[in-house]
């Protein structure tokens, strides 16, 4: 999943400016807490309709994205 962007929009207005899943107002973060709780990608698609499946691995490269980005200084 390279073009995760285009399933992800950030606006001030939607969720105080969390990144959502577009066509939807479920935020990324909300998707990511389910999977780390054990939800299957059957269940979430299942509790939100709205969802595809391409919408939660779009998640997935976020956070992979976003952790690579982050850097580590040393005390």
């Amino acid at each position: 999943m390279t073009e995760f962007a285009s399933y992800i929009f950030i606006d001030p207005e939607v969720r105080f400016g969390k990144p959502c899943l577009k066509g939807t107002r479920i935020a990324v973060g909300d998707v990511l807490q389910l999977l780390a709780q054990g939800s299957s990608h059957k269940e979430i698609l299942a509790d939100f309709p709205l969802l595809t499946e391409q919408h939660i691995l779009a998640a997935l490269a976020f956070a992979a994205n976003r952790e690579s980005m982050i850097k580590m200084i040393a005390a």
